[in-house]
């Protein structure tokens, strides 16, 4: 009996854990073997680069232009992980890997708990052949570990309704990554505060505080609620000596790469930008499956309804404030609404049989199926150009990093040091940054900033090294591929050269217009 008390826990974790884990690694795994040349993304990079100068005592250098917005928890990561040197990039990759893999079980998940297992099974497969979300997935964006987060906090609500203190736990490390998880503990925080008490004659129901008023432990919940803005706002106060930093930073740089932002263009290109993620025939299931389930199943989809709502007003709040409307900020609220397009395909068989709406339901579910049928080989075509642009992106990335390995850009960490670095567009920035240990100042993108007359000098090697190396559309400049005259070629492979000038490098770095 002993034996059996101590074996019953073990039994019971695995069975908890076991199933997630496994969907985990057997998704990562494939996404492995499917797309093997995952890397971090320019604004990742700079994170890990920020948590170095962090770790190292220093303040973050903020200063060229085009820098991403600070997130706190990634510059944290970048900080924690500085001893491991390079290993820094290779942990961001394997979290990367690792959320997607968790994104597909949570999905399915959260699928089975308002439907059933085929509705989730269908949904994770929806958005894990999602070409958008694989794409940014892969380049370890911060979204994906945000959605992760997001996702687990509804699945910890949807199991356990006012579960309080656990959410919100999870919705504080979400909010360091991104803004719409202040909206998200806010909300919650009201939900867990106030009750809805029905009205006789009436369908307005009368809103009053929770039973047992304000109390320590709910003032604890609004602590928590709003710790992950005021850490925000503290993390720019330290780093950067103005609390608004974020905000003031992403608004500039909405307004440089000249992004759709603002009320109107919510409602012009923010319904575009979920269609990018969905696709249509995501669009048309989410849309069938949200009315079908909230008139004939209200009490499975009701909950699940509000997540997307929020997540999609929260998408067009931030968007209407000045952020970009950019389709990565859309992935939350189609993550939720890729459930609704699989219970749109699968839900009739929740039904009684003898239910007239069962046999309409399988027309509708009959007509969304014939919709990814025929929209099949653009599905396809799509993720056969996210493998061609990780693998061409990936090369172009190797061969930079082959240059440092080959000491390539020694001189401009020798004594004299031979800078600045002069490299083509904003992309090469953080890269040379963190590998050659320079501020990111010392690296100069002469598509905007004025050439100097010495230093190091890095151009593309051929036209596909430009192409594949574009940091944005609507980066400003143009990419120079011809070094000023007196620069030397010392160093090339087949995508890059490196020229230098390094004659009184160290003493005048006077900036020629070009």
């Amino acid at each position: 009996a002993p034996d059996t008390v101590r074996r019953m826990p073990s039994a019971s974790r695995l069975r908890r854990w076991g199933p997630p884990l496994a969907v985990t690694v057997v998704v990562s795994g494939l996404l492995l073997l499917i797309f093997p040349v995952g890397f971090t993304n320019y604004d990742t990079i700079y994170y890990l680069l920020w948590g170095k100068q962090i770790a190292l005592g220093s303040s973050p250098d903020y200063s060229p232009p085009l820098v991403p917005t600070p997130h706190p928890l990634y510059d944290l990561l970048g900080a924690v992980t500085t001893p491991l040197g390079d290993g820094s990039i290779t942990v961001a990759v394997v979290i990367a890997y690792i959320s997607l893999g968790l994104l597909a079980w949570l999905v399915y998940r959260l699928g089975k708990i308002f439907f059933d297992r085929p509705v989730g099974a269908l949904a994770a497969v929806f958005i894990m052949t999602a070409a958008p979300i694989l794409s940014t997935g892969l380049r370890a964006y911060i979204d994906i570990p945000f959605m992760v987060m997001c996702l687990t906090a509804l699945l910890i609500e949807a199991r356990r309704p006012r579960a309080g203190l656990p959410v919100l736990a999870i919705l504080v490390p979400a909010g360091l990554l991104r803004p719409e998880a202040w909206l998200f503990s806010i909300a919650y925080f009201l939900w867990l505060a106030f009750e809805l008490e029905p009205r006789p004659g009436t369908r307005i129901p009368t809103v009053k505080l929770r039973q047992g008023g304000i109390d320590r432990e709910l003032v604890g919940l609004a602590v928590l609620a709003i710790s992950a803005p005021l850490i925000w706002f503290l993390f720019d106060f330290v780093t950067a000596g103005n609390p608004l930093q974020s905000f003031t930073g992403t608004r500039d740089n909405v307004e440089t790469l000249d992004r759709a932002t603002g009320p109107i263009d919510v409602v012009l290109y923010g319904p575009r930008r979920l269609g990018e993620v969905l696709q249509w025939p995501g669009m048309v299931g989410a849309l069938a499956g949200i009315l079908l389930t909230l008139k004939l199943m209200p009490r499975r989809a009701v909950g699940l309804a509000v997540a997307a709502a929020l997540a999609l007003a929260a998408f067009a709040l931030l968007g209407a404030a000045g952020l970009a409307i950019i389709s990565r900020y859309t992935m939350l609220g189609a993550s939720i609404l890729s459930i609704f397009s699989a219970a749109a395909i699968l839900g009739w068989r929740l039904l009684e049989r003898g239910d007239p709406w069962r046999r309409r339901w399988q027309f509708i579910a009959g007509f969304v199926v014939v919709l990814y049928l025929v929209w099949l080989p653009n599905q396809i075509n799509l993720l056969k150009t996210v493998d061609r642009d990780l693998s061409n992106q990936g090369l172009v990335e190797r061969d930079l990093k082959a240059l440092v390995d080959d000491g390539s850009f020694d001189a401009a960490t020798a004594d004299p040091p031979c800078l600045p670095v002069s490299v083509p567009n904003h992309r090469a920035v953080p890269r040379l940054a963190f590998w050659l240990d320079l501020e990111p100042a010392e690296v100069v993108s002469i598509a905007t900033q004025s050439q100097p007359e010495s230093g190091l000098f890095l151009a593309p090697a051929r036209e596909f090294t430009l192409h594949n190396f574009i940091l944005d559309p609507g980066e400003p400049g143009r990419a120079t591929t011809k070094p000023p005259p007196g620069f030397e070629l010392t160093s090339e492979n087949r995508s890059w050269k490196v020229y230098s000038s390094c004659d009184g490098a160290a003493k005048d770095n006077t900036p020629i217009e070009p």
